[in-house]
């Protein structure tokens, strides 16, 4: 191979990127805009998932040799389609909802490591020590409860003078360790 054919492209190559991507683009927001601003949101591991396969689909599409078009918006519109389905089930039928998605769990609460929960998350205390300085901690006294939320990030809430509203945690795995945590350090 010539170092010509790995550093340049013709003509006919530009305009075939351009085109695919152009085409790509115009789907892409059209697709967007049937299926709703869920589209590329990270509110679940799936929604990760299928951000990542049309970023994959788009490479793949963009710079192909042979760039099919047609092939490559048809596999987003079944990507965008099974999401859509997904979402309507998970909406619809509770258990599948439990089944799809991850669940969130406690971390840490009032500044106690949950230490099962860090062990299955697969965590050090050193990740979650970077996300409370990221945040702006400078004590673990400062924290009422680090999440790991089903996407994978982590949600930092600080302690304050307002009462929890325990609806909040309905969906975090181990949530009554945390009302339990917080009646015990207020007596």
């Amino acid at each position: 191979m010539k170092w010509e054919t790995w550093l340049l492209m013709d003509w006919q190559q530009v305009l075939g990127i351009s085109l695919s991507a152009i085409g790509f683009y115009i789907g892409l927001m059209l697709f967007t805009r049937l299926m709703g601003l869920r589209s590329f949101s990270k509110l679940s591991s799936h929604d990760f998932a299928m951000t990542v396969a049309i970023g994959s689909i788009l490479a793949s599409t963009v710079i192909s040799e042979t760039p099919a078009l047609l092939q490559g918006l048809f596999a987003v519109a079944v990507l965008f389609l099974i999401q859509g389905v997904i979402s309507l089930f998970r909406r619809k039928v509770k258990p599948l909802k439990a089944l799809i998605d991850n669940q969130a769990i406690i971390l840490m609460a009032h500044g106690e490591y949950f230490w099962d929960n860090l062990k299955e998350a697969n965590l050090a205390t050193s990740d979650v020590q970077e996300v409370l300085r990221k945040n702006g901690i400078k004590s673990k006294t400062e924290v009422f409860a680090v999440i790991m939320e089903t996407t994978g990030d982590m949600s930092v809430i600080k302690n304050n003078k307002v009462t929890p509203d325990w609806s909040l945690f309905n969906d975090v795995r181990d949530s009554e360790l945390l009302i339990t945590t917080d009646k015990c350090s207020s007596q």
